[in-house]
């Protein structure tokens, strides 16, 4: 269906801790779930069922061992599980954008710029680009006499809030965020909870992971429950390499 934009089929994953006498993690089996424009899926389970693995699988950070991650990009689904590196890049550019719970910034890049590139990368003016971002860096209330500041000077508050103005200053066709609201207020929660409204309303599929129940239940539409897998056991001679892209 046209309507469909992320669809992952039987997703399995295992690590080998190598320093662990090649012990191997299994972290996701038989993995499924399906995300259509303007809805949200939030990821659930208790710690290490897997939720933070599959949000990586879905950017394409983690190879899985078994499945496909369809991805609808330019009017056709591509599977990342086999996609070359260029264009899973190009699918990051343009339709799959990524909210971590960490600012990861140049240094000595200001605040406004480290927004505004979000834009610049997908062809914007700079001046335009500019504007826009420090639009939404003031409605995340991050004033206009820090936007010409490097982000490394802020609170941690202060970096998470630049952190969702970049993210949400583009309208991305696919959101994955990654406890966007962690380390904010209530008031700042609520406006994160207001864009991500937004952003569904023009028809963009968001998944994430919510350990805020008050936000997973104003924003998901479904619940993924994931559950633990069993646990460890010994490397084989079949081990497949964790391949990871940078």
């Amino acid at each position: 269906m046209s309507d469909i934009l992320v669809q992952a089929t039987r997703l399995s994953k295992t690590f080998t801790l190598h320093l662990q006498a090649g012990t191997q993690l299994d972290v996701l089996r038989d993995t499924s779930l399906t995300v259509r424009a303007g809805s949200c899926v939030a990821l659930a389970g208790p710690s290490g069922t897997g939720k933070s693995t599959l949000l990586r699988s879905l950017y394409g950070n983690y190879l899985v061992d078994e499945g496909e991650i369809l991805i609808r990009h330019n009017g056709r689904m591509i599977d990342l599980t086999t996609a070359a590196p260029a264009e899973i890049i190009e699918i990051r550019r343009a339709t799959l954008g990524y909210v971590s719970q960490f600012l990861r910034a140049i240094p000595r890049v200001t605040a406004l710029d480290v927004v505004a590139t979000a834009l610049t990368d997908r062809g914007a003016d700079l001046a335009a680009a500019r504007k826009t971002a420090a639009a939404m860096l003031e409605r995340l209330g991050i004033g206009p006499s820090l936007h010409g500041l490097p982000p490394a000077t802020f609170s941690g508050g202060e970096q998470q809030r630049v952190n969702l103005a970049r993210a949400f200053v583009c309208d991305w066709p696919i959101m994955l965020v990654d406890e966007p609201t962690a380390s904010l207020d209530n008031a700042n929660r609520d406006i994160v909870i207001e864009l991500m409204r937004e952003a569904k309303a023009r028809g963009s599929a968001l998944i994430g992971i919510f350990h805020d129940v008050f936000v997973r239940e104003a924003i998901a539409d479904e619940v993924l429950a994931l559950v633990p897998v069993s646990n460890t056991r010994a490397a084989g001679d079949a081990t497949r390499k964790t391949e990871e892209l940078a």
